[in-house]
């Protein structure tokens, strides 16, 4: 039976005479002269090996092999865990060849992103790069928790699709046998389409594609997307306030599941309580907000003429309106609503003339959610389309979708990597990615 690294400090402790067995990857080798220390990683973590004159020989062993031992656990302050095996037996299941590319156990601040990325399915193996998706799991699998407590059903849509529910100008062209189809944008169809299904609360974990010629710290072509979407709505304070404690249950599941992750990247731990009573605030005042600490930042010059600087919610907005929202309301995230109609699509519900019930949910910096209040009424979606230089034929799917009976209804999205990337203070959005794809980079 094989024993966890973890699990030797206490099988040193209540069964020191009984022989364990631990299998892994060679992570450190250090040879003393007549005695050898090999640190062990698994999924777990890492212990100590002893190879003395009495053990099998430890000469063949390269870092990153796969072993497994056989040995007896023992107590010692010094070691990893405060225990150590001291081994009786060694099989190397796979030698790894000693050039690697890039080194499992060192510092991957030294290496840069470009190695790590070129040498991913090595460099993962790195705990602390491994760390980050430890979270991510945690992420994911809180997200789908708590809408299941809510009444939610999980959904899983193609990823095929004949046109963008956004627009055609960011679509992925695939060949589909004799005709073109994309790569979904977003699942925001097929979501509303369950929401008028009957299902009325719906979710999905899954990839999303954007065509954008980026390359930025803060995007990626292919994502995951964590989305919701829900009927009988009256406003998007009903979708932020879902969102407000879906975060803070994400948040509590990841202080208390990944503290040891957090540590590694010397981090806090994302706040419930601050998620929870995270600030709303429109458009306009957020704008203003923006600038009035952008000011603070930046003072002017003497003899300066004066003015706004910002004049959207632009990335440097979002770093300010956060640091806003710490500093007055003592929470990383904050929610800004009723945005322009101009700046929202054609399915945006609208509040008034010239504002729509829709939001962004900003956290540490970075807007991590787009969402609102969809439009509902077939008749007034019509009249909506040449605003935008639509033409009805060409939306006929989303048509049918209002044309036959459609709650009122909304939802959101959650960029996985951006939560994950703002929860540990990544630089780089696809650092939290396994196998980022942006303009540049399709392997490995």
């Amino acid at each position: 039976m094989r024993t966890l690294a973890k699990d030797i400090p206490q099988t040193a402790r209540t069964k020191p005479e009984e022989e364990a067995r631990v299998s892994g990857w060679v992570h450190r080798i250090r040879d003393m002269g007549g005695i050898t220390f090999v640190v062990l990683r698994d999924r777990s973590g890492m212990v100590q090996l002893v190879f003395s004159e009495a053990s099998p020989p430890a000469a063949d062993l390269t870092l990153e092999s796969v072993v497994s031992v056989r040995g007896f656990p023992a107590l010692n302050e010094r070691a990893p865990g405060g225990a150590e095996l001291r081994v009786t037996a060694l099989e190397i299941l796979s030698r790894a060849q000693p050039d690697l590319p890039c080194q499992v156990n060192g510092d991957i601040a030294r290496m840069g992103i470009e190695t790590i990325l070129d040498n991913r399915i090595l460099s993962v193996r790195n705990p602390r790069i491994r760390s980050i998706f430890n979270v991510q799991a945690v992420i994911i699998e809180a997200f789908a928790a708590y809408l299941r407590s809510q009444d939610f059903t999980e959904i899983k849509t193609s990823k095929l699709v004949w046109g963008g529910t956004e627009g055609g100008t960011e679509l992925f062209e695939v060949a589909y046998f004799d005709r073109r189809v994309y790569l979904a944008q977003s699942p925001q169809f097929y979501k509303e389409a369950m929401v008028a299904s009957g299902m009325e609360r719906v979710f999905e974990v899954a990839p999303a594609y954007r065509a954008e010629k980026h390359d930025t710290p803060r995007h990626l072509n292919e994502y995951v997307s964590l989305d919701v979407e829900m009927g009988f709505i009256d406003s998007e304070r009903e979708l932020i306030e879902l969102e407000r404690g879906l975060l803070a249950h994400i948040f509590e599941e990841v202080s208390r599941k990944n503290a040891a992750d957090l540590a590694a990247w010397n981090v806090p731990a994302p706040s419930a309580e601050a998620a929870a009573k995270a600030p709303v605030i429109g458009y306009e005042d957020a704008v203003r907000t923006a600038n009035e600490w952008a000011a603070r930042d930046r003072p002017a010059s003497p003899g300066a003429s004066g003015g706004a600087r910002i004049f959207d919610i632009n990335p440097e907005a979002e770093r300010f309106l956060c640091e806003w929202s710490l500093a007055e309301h003592g929470s990383d995230l904050v929610f800004v609503n009723e945005f322009p109609r101009r700046y929202r699509p054609f399915y945006a519900y609208p509040s008034d003339a010239n504002r729509t019930m829709s939001f962004d949910a900003l956290f540490r910096g970075l807007e991590i959610t787009t969402g609102g209040r969809r439009q509902h009424n077939y008749e007034a979606f019509v009249e909506t389309l040449p605003r935008f230089g639509l033409r009805l034929e060409n939306l006929q799917n989303y048509a049918a979708l209002l044309r036959y009976g459609c709650p009122p209804h909304g939802g959101f999205a959650i960029g996985c990597e951006r939560l994950t990337a703002r929860i540990l203070g990544l630089a780089n959005v696809k650092e939290a990615s396994l196998f980022p794809r942006d303009r540049r980079r399709v392997e490995p």
